[in-house]
């Protein structure tokens, strides 16, 4: 029970016994055969290092064939120090044998081929075209009839195919074909149809009605074709087949029907057949219990088996034997010591059954079990001995508690199904405390994996810790787990700034909505890298080794979702950066967001680029997180040459002020900016600092204090609504109107982002009145 999760390949189920090939951790090219008990719980391992080949689409074939028409036999290819040996088995994987070589070859002259070092091997591979057969034919309406390609020797060889044919199921071959054909069975076997296995062009195809031992060659077509495949009639009792194929590489298939019902001249009776009787390699007559006789067409009639025919005729019960028994779950067969079962080390047959609960009894193993699908009678009974025990009061033992659909991690609200699982130990007898980490706690009886499956939802996001504890008079064991209760990611914002300097460290920040979620892994790709930097803070610090655009992408995942963010990062070996300060004024309209940074810094350098004649492309103004409200104006290189302060400076003429006007969606509410630029104090290239003053003048006309309509939208809780702000913008837009003498361009609407905004040089009024006056000094320059 609880094989290991490795590649598992069912090979066959009947009569309530599963066969499975198993590839072990330690296994590379080969696999192990295990077959269950009858109800499909414990497994036993019956051949070791079965081959395994690889199909160009990831598909592996495992070279095990159940032989049709005769239950209980099976072909496989051992590979044992390199060597591929083919062996079979009529126990259904009791004893495995080597196949034993023919006498001698097609032409009926002797083989030097001597068991024990040299046998027949065969390939044991199905065909990848659908309608030409495989390596290996065999049919359940032709019982004890095998043919198929290899070679004689001590080992399979790859590249030689010689065909090999056997009609009374493996106990002795006959060699027929010196190379690999498809092969057809027609008339329950009565006639085998061959066709070279070729990339040559055919017109002739060989058939036998004496089971290989003559062929006689048909021409199926005047004009040679490259054969495809073949194709029977439905019904074992057809002669009818298709040869289908193609006259050049360009040419549509060709099918070519072929009809044997006209060689044969009657049907067959009952004196057309004789009797042959089933046996294994050692002559052994009782194979899987009984003994089993029957019937075919003899070599000299000529005749057709049709619809009626049936090959067995009849079978019989043996005695029951040693043969007929199988090492038990957890024993091993040692031939050393007569072949004789012992239990593995790491099983106590002894121990009571998981499903054994107090007051009821089990037995013991004896070690053997009759082999499944066997039906001998009397005679010996190796089962016969096993020892009766009661159940004991076990401690509860192997506790584990889970979830249904293995999801650790749900959203609030989520229906949980927490399952518990107890590998041994009473259970009927046991309690079960369970506390899901929330407050919930609750006592259980007979907790199974399905009985009662636990059932909850959480509230609240957090890292919940469930356990679960089982106890009886015997003892008691503890299982936990984790679960983490998030919300799942809306979205998230990269900042970082949007210029540096080469091989200077910046740092990359990732602001994750909503902000409660917790347990978040962030992704990080830095140019054209592949492989991402993982991290769980939201925040690292890089740098950049290249000039020029280098893209930016974070991925945040916390288990329910997972959102992405990309920002492009311009390069340059030189800039300037002019640190702006703001009045306190505008602190009270912001609401320190992403967008509302964003927006005002994209107003900023619009008005600057006006009022100097400077390129917008070369200005850019990063306003920073957090309060009081500041900012960094980047003056970027033209054309690969930085601009000089002189000139930068020189543009601006001195306490000029650019002008514009919002009027919100607030009746009576006019905001007024004004952008002014003093000169600078210094000379250029002389010591100290110069600086830049940028001054804004809010004037509010209304009474009371308003956020603007747009931002006040802005904040955390109501990014959703902003963002359907950006699709109304087109039609909140109206044409300028004139409101003053002073302003002669006013620009109406919530969004002012996006809009042409008009400015005019003003000189300096001794009439402006102080209240509408903001002063926003710079600080230091910085040069890169």
């Amino acid at each position: 029970k609880d094989l290991p999760q490795h590649d598992v390949q069912i090979v066959s189920t009947d009569e309530n016994q599963v066969f499975l090939a198993l590839q072990e951790w330690y296994q590379s090219d080969t696999y192990n055969l295990y077959q269950s008990d009858p109800q499909g719980v414990y497994y036993s391992m019956i051949l070791e290092n079965v081959r395994s080949t690889k199909q160009p689409e990831e598909n592996v074939l495992v070279d095990i064939l159940e032989v049709r028409g005769v239950k209980g036999v099976f072909l496989a290819n051992q590979k044992t120090d390199g060597k591929v040996t083919t062996l079979i088995t009529y126990n259904k994987g009791r004893d495995w044998e080597p196949l034993a070589p023919p006498t001698t070859d097609m032409n009926g002259k002797p083989v030097s081929c001597k068991a024990p070092d040299c046998h027949l091997h065969l390939h044991l591979r199905w065909a990848d075209n659908p309608y030409v057969s495989g390596t290996v034919h065999t049919k359940d309406s032709a019982p004890g009839l095998i043919m198929g390609a290899g070679n004689l020797g001590s080992k399979l060889v790859e590249y030689k195919e010689e065909m090999y044919i056997t009609s009374d199921c493996g106990k002795t071959w006959r060699q027929v074909f010196e190379e690999e054909h498809h092969i057809l069975y027609l008339d329950h076997g009565g006639v085998i149809v061959a066709i070279k296995d070729t990339s040559i062009p055919l017109k002739i195809l060989k058939f036998s009605t004496d089971e290989g031992r003559t062929w006689s060659i048909h021409n199926f077509t005047s004009t040679s074709v490259f054969v495809d495949g073949l194709l029977s009639e439905p019904g074992d009792e057809t002669l009818v087949m298709t040869v289908f194929g193609h006259i050049s590489y360009r040419s549509d298939w060709e099918l070519v029907k072929v009809d044997f019902r006209q060689s044969f001249s009657r049907q067959c009776t009952e004196s057309d057949y004789e009797s042959w009787q089933l046996t294994d390699l050692k002559g052994e007559k009782c194979i899987m219990g009984k003994e089993r006789t029957f019937r075919k067409r003899k070599e000299t009639s000529f005749c057709i088996k049709g619809k009626s025919y049936t090959s067995a005729l009849r079978s019989r019960p043996c005695q029951c034997s040693d043969k007929d028994f199988n090492c038990d779950y957890g024993f091993e067969r040692f031939h050393a010591e007569g072949d004789r079962c012992f239990p593995d080390f790491w099983y106590d047959p002894d121990l009571p059954h998981e499903d054994c609960h107090l007051g009821q009894s089990y037995e013991s193993s004896t070690g053997y079990r009759k082999v499944i699908s066997n039906t001998c009678e009397g005679g010996l009974n190796k089962q016969q001995s096993a020892k009766q025990h009661n159940c004991p009061l076990l401690p509860p033992k192997g506790l584990k508690v889970g979830i249904k659909g293995q999801l650790l991690a749900v959203a609030p609200g989520d229906d949980v199904t927490f399952i518990v699982h107890q590998k041994q130990g009473d259970t009927s007898s046991t309690k079960y405390q369970v506390d899901l980490g929330d407050g919930f706690r609750a006592i259980y009886q007979n907790l199974t994996v399905t009985d009662e499956p636990i059932q909850h939802r959480y509230r609240n996001p957090g890292i919940y810790k469930v356990t679960v504890k089982a106890e009886n008079v015997a003892g008691h064991d503890e299982a936990t787990m984790y679960i983490q209760v998030t919300e799942p990611l809306q979205e998230v914002h990269l900042e970082v700034v949007p210029i540096t300097r080469k091989n200077h460290e910046i740092t990359l920040t990732a602001v994750v909505l909503p902000m409660e979620a917790n347990l978040t892994v962030f992704y990080w790709w830095i140019g054209s890298k592949l492989q991402p930097t993982l991290t769980l803070q939201n925040s690292i610090v890089t740098r950049f080794s290249e000039t020029g655009e280098v893209p930016v992408t974070v991925q945040v995942s916390n288990g329910r979702s997972m959102v992405q963010d990309v920002k492009i990062v311009r390069v340059y070996d030189h800039f300037q950066i002019i640190p702006l300060t703001f009045s306190r004024n505008l602190d009270r309209f912001n609401p320190d967001i992403p967008e509302w940074r964003d927006d005002v810094g994209q107003v900023v350098t619009r008005l600057l680029a006006k009022a100097t004649g400077v390129p917008q492309d070369s200005l850019v103004t990063v306003v920073k997180p957090g309060l009081p409200t500041s900012a960094d104006l980047y003056v970027l290189p033209t054309h690969s040459k930085p601009i000089k302060r002189s000139i930068f400076m020189d543009k601006v003429s001195t306490n000029t002020r650019a002008a514009f006007t919002l009027k919100p969606k607030c009746p009576g509410l006019f905001i007024y900016f004004f952008v002014v630029i003093s000169g600078y104090h210094g000379a250029v290239g002389g010591p100290g600092i110069w600086a830049l003053a940028v001054v804004f003048l809010i004037s509010i006309i209304a009474i009371g204090s308003f956020i603007l309509y747009k931002f006040k939208r802005k904040l955390p809780g109501n990014r959703n609504i902003y963002a359907q702000m950006h699709n109304e913008k087109e039609q909140e837009m109206t044409s300028p109107v004139n409101h003053s003498e002073d302003t002669q361009h006013i620009i109406q609407g919530e969004e002012f982002i996006d809009d042409d905004l008009d400015s005019q040089t003003l000189g300096n009024s001794a009439g402006s009145s102080l209240a509408f006056r903001s002063l926003i000094r710079t600080t230091t320059n910085h040069h890169y």
